[in-house]
């Protein structure tokens, strides 16, 4: 989904659709910004419009009626009818490895390019457990990252410790 509000905004749709119960999440980070004349730190999405809602269209379309700047996200080309969806495995999976870290770094569709992309691996022990997917190669990066994709849509980058990496 989309909301619109900006990032300042003291309601965001992701906190009125978590008050009415709804499993909402949106890749957040922190930004120090100035409200009042006072510096603040504060959790700000990652991309300003990017919202995910697990839920059916017919339980969200009257929250889409009561906020305005509330909207369904559509694939480019498709018709109107059929939302955006991610399938809960790749939601999942996403929410999980991104939750199990302090600092991931997020890159929006065209940001990762191929050359950035390293070496297969896969996750054993640890809290990612069993993810797949490419390190994240960038000359003069120590840490190792694992790449964690939603296709299209947003791309993190999790700290792993090299004692859990196996290549593939």
């Amino acid at each position: 989904m989309r909301d619109l509000k900006r990032r300042n905004s003291n309601s965001l749709a992701i906190n009125e659709l978590a008050k009415a119960g709804l499993e909402v999440f949106t890749p957040m980070t922190q930004m120090v910004m100035t409200i009042g004349g006072k510096r603040q730190r504060r959790d700000v999405p990652v991309i300003q419009d990017l919202l995910f809602v697990h839920e059916e269209k017919s339980t969200l379309d009257p929250y889409v009626e009561i906020y305005p700047t509330l909207q369904y996200r559509y694939v480019f080309g498709k018709t109107k009818d059929e939302p955006m969806t991610v399938r809960d495995e790749e939601m999942q999976r996403f929410v999980h490895a991104v939750g199990n870290t302090e600092s991931a770094l997020y890159y929006k569709p065209g940001e990762l390019t191929e050359a950035m992309c390293g070496k297969k691996v896969r996750i054993v022990g640890g809290p990612l457990d069993g993810l797949e997917g490419c390190l994240l190669s960038v000359k003069g990066m120590r840490k190792r990252r694992l790449i964690v994709e939603l296709p299209g849509l947003i791309t993190a980058a999790v700290e792993v410790s090299p004692d859990y990496i196996r290549l593939l």
